[in-house]
């Protein structure tokens, strides 16, 4: 008899790239989706969306509608004018939890990327879901699901109720 892991919970992948969203191939969805199950999340899917703000607000609202514990979004948090997750996040949050978004840029910067401590992700709460901003690339990726092991399990305890 095989006895399944405990599950972390359900987690959504948001990528904010314009090429993907047209069609090209996508390189982050699936390296974020191995990511968040090996920490032992069921992902219910990768949304493709162009660096558009009301595309990228939709997929976050949807995925908040949809009860997910966590949304990963990747992508639009730099400088350029198609850079507007951030804009779109602060519109679908309730509260912000900066803690996060500043963890994020300094393990990043330690690791010696650039792309972190420029990005202008956000990270924080809707609903009952917690909703992160990563840099798009693969680096930013990588390390930032690293840094964000401990603290999401730890947000998720107290929304669900579980850490009282």
């Amino acid at each position: 008899m095989e006895i399944d892991a405990p599950v972390a919970g359900r987690a959504l992948v948001v990528i904010v790239d314009d090429r993907s969203a047209h069609g090209g191939e996508d390189s982050l969805g699936p390296l974020v989706t191995e990511l968040l199950t090996e920490a032992g999340f069921l992902v219910d899917a990768t949304v493709l969306v162009a660096g558009d703000e009301v595309e990228i607000r939709n997929a976050l609202n949807t995925a908040v509608i949809g009860g997910v514990d966590l949304v990963i979004s990747t992508g639009g948090t730099g400088m350029s004018p198609r850079d507007v997750t951030p804009e779109a996040t602060s519109e679908v949050l309730d509260r912000e939890l900066p803690g996060i978004s500043e963890a994020l840029r300094s393990s990043g910067l330690a690791a010696g990327s650039l792309d972190a401590g420029l990005s202008r992700g956000l990270a924080g709460i809707s609903g009952s879901t917690l909703v992160v901003n990563l840099p798009g690339t693969r680096a930013a990726v990588r390390d930032g699901m690293a840094t964000l092991g401990p603290l999401v399990s730890r947000v998720i305890d107290e929304l669900s109720g579980l850490d009282e």
